[in-house]
C-alpha cells in the first residue's frame, strides 16, 4: 500500500509564492479615476456658466423644472411660448427689447446647455456611486464622504435657481451676492471632490514637513477660495469693465478712501461699490501672488514632490495674474475672461492637492 506523503516543511526557495492581495489603492483606483472625471466635469461646468454669464444668457430661462426642462422647446410654438415668458422679465424690457426669436435662441442654448451639464454630473456622480456601493468597494467613511459630495451638488443646483430668481423681478441681471456664493460653492464641491480623490492615491514618498509649512499651506488654500468668491462680485457688478488700466487705478495705484467707502454703511462697497470689489480683487491677487512665492521658496529646502507642486502651484498663479491683466486691460474678451476663470479652477487644483499631500506627510 502507497501512503501519499505530504510535506509540511517546505524550504522556503522552493515555496510557490501567493499571489498577493490588491492593495487598497488598487482596489480604489476606479473610484479615483470616477471622481477625476466627475471634477473634470465640474471644471467644465464653471467654464460654461462664466461664458453663460459673459453671454448675459442666464436669465433665458424663467423658470426651474429639474425633470421636465431637460428637454429644449421642440416646436415653433413652444419656441415662442419660451420667447413671451422671457419678455415679461426687466432684463427684455429695458435691454432687449426689440430682440428676435432667433437673438432669443441663441442664449437660450447657452443656459440650457449649462443646466443640462448640471443634470448630467448629478447623474455621472450617482451611477457610479450605487455601482461602487452594490459591489461593495467604498468604506462606510468614504460612502459619508462621497454622500456628502452628492447633497453638495443638489445644494448647488438649488443655489442655481435661487441666482437666477433674483434677476426675474426689478432687476435686469442677478445678484452678485448670489452668483459669488453659486461660483464659490462650485468650487469648493470641485475642491472637496479633488481632495477625497487624492486621499485614495497612496503617497509615493513620505517626506517629513513642518506643521508651519502645512499651516501655510492652508491659508493659501483659503486665499485662492476667498478669491474666487471676489472674482464672483467682480462678474455679478461688471466691474471687470470699469477701471480698465494696470498697475494703476482711476490714477491711483490705491484708490482714495472717500471713493473707497463712498456707501453707507461701510460694509456695502466691498460687495456694492463697483471700485472697491475690484480693488479687493485686485489686492487679493496680489497677497495670493506673494504667498505663492513665498510657499515655493519654503518649499525648495524640502525639496521632492513638495518642491514640486509648490513650482506648479507659482506657476499656475502668475499665468493666472497675466490672464486677469489681460482680462482687464481688453475689456473683458469672453475668450482671455473664460480662459482666466478656467485658470481659477486649475490654480484651486493645485493648492488642494498640495494641502492633502502635506496632511498625508508627503
Amino acid at each position: 500500500m502507497v501512503q501519499d506523503h505530504v510535506a509540511t516543511d517546505v524550504p522556503r526557495h522552493l515555496a510557490v509564492p501567493r499571489a498577493s492581495e490588491p492593495s487598497a489603492g488598487d482596489r480604489l483606483r476606479p473610484v479615483r479615476i470616477w471622481l477625476y472625471f466627475v471634477a473634470a466635469l465640474v471644471v467644465l461646468m464653471v467654464v460654461v456658466g462664466g461664458a453663460t454669464r459673459l453671454t448675459e444668457s442666464g436669465l433665458s430661462i424663467t423658470e426651474w423644472k429639474p425633470v421636465t426642462g431637460t428637454l429644449p422647446p421642440l416646436s415653433d410654438a413652444a419656441w415662442q411660448a419660451e420667447f413671451d415668458k422671457y419678455r415679461q422679465i426687466p432684463q427684455y424690457q429695458q435691454i432687449n427689447r426689440g430682440m428676435s426669436l432667433a437673438e432669443f435662441k441663441y442664449i437660450f442654448w447657452w443656459e440650457w446647455g449649462h443646466r443640462l451639464l448640471g443634470r448630467v454630473i448629478g447623474f455621472a456622480f450617482l451611477l457610479p456611486f450605487m455601482f461602487f456601493l452594490w459591489r461593495g468597494v467604498i468604506d462606510r467613511p468614504l460612502r459619508w464622504k462621497l454622500a456628502g459630495l452628492f447633497v453638495l451638488g443638489g445644494l448647488q443646483g438649488a443655489v442655481g435657481w435661487w441666482m437666477v430668481a433674483s434677476g426675474l423681478v426689478n432687476r435686469v441681471d442677478v445678484s452678485q451676492y448670489r452668483l459669488a456664493t453659486h461660483l464659490t460653492l462650485a468650487c469648493i464641491i470641485l475642491a472637496a471632490i479633488v481632495a477625497v480623490a487624492t486621499q485614495l492615491k497612496p503617497a509615493r514618498e513620505r517626506r517629513a514637513s513642518p506643521d508651519w509649512l502645512r499651516g501655510y499651506a492652508r491659508i493659501l488654500f483659503g486665499v485662492v477660495v476667498l478669491q474666487i468668491f471676489l472674482g464672483g462680485l467682480v462678474a455679478g457688478l461688471d466691474a471687470g469693465l470699469t477701471y480698465t488700466t494696470w498697475p494703476l487705478m482711476d490714477g491711483h495705484l490705491v484708490p482714495p478712501l472717500e471713493n473707497l467707502f463712498v456707501q453707507q454703511p461701510a460694509w456695502r462697497n466691498l460687495f456694492e461699490n463697483v471700485l472697491t470689489v475690484q480693488f479687493n480683487h485686485r489686492l487679493v491677487a496680489y497677497v495670493l501672488l506673494a504667498l505663492a512665492l513665498g510657499h515655493w521658496l519654503s518649499a525648495r529646502r524640502i525639496g521632492g514632490a513638495v518642491r514640486q507642486r509648490a513650482t506648479l502651484i507659482l506657476l499656475l498663479v502668475c499665468a493666472q495674474a497675466a490672464l486677469g491683466i489681460l482680462t482687464l486691460i481688453h475689456q473683458v474678451p469672453i475668450d482671455i475672461a473664460l480662459a482666466h476663470q478656467f485658470g481659477a479652477t486649475l490654480v484651486l487644483i493645485a493648492v488642494t492637492v498640495n494641502l492633502v499631500r502635506l496632511r498625508q506627510g508627503a
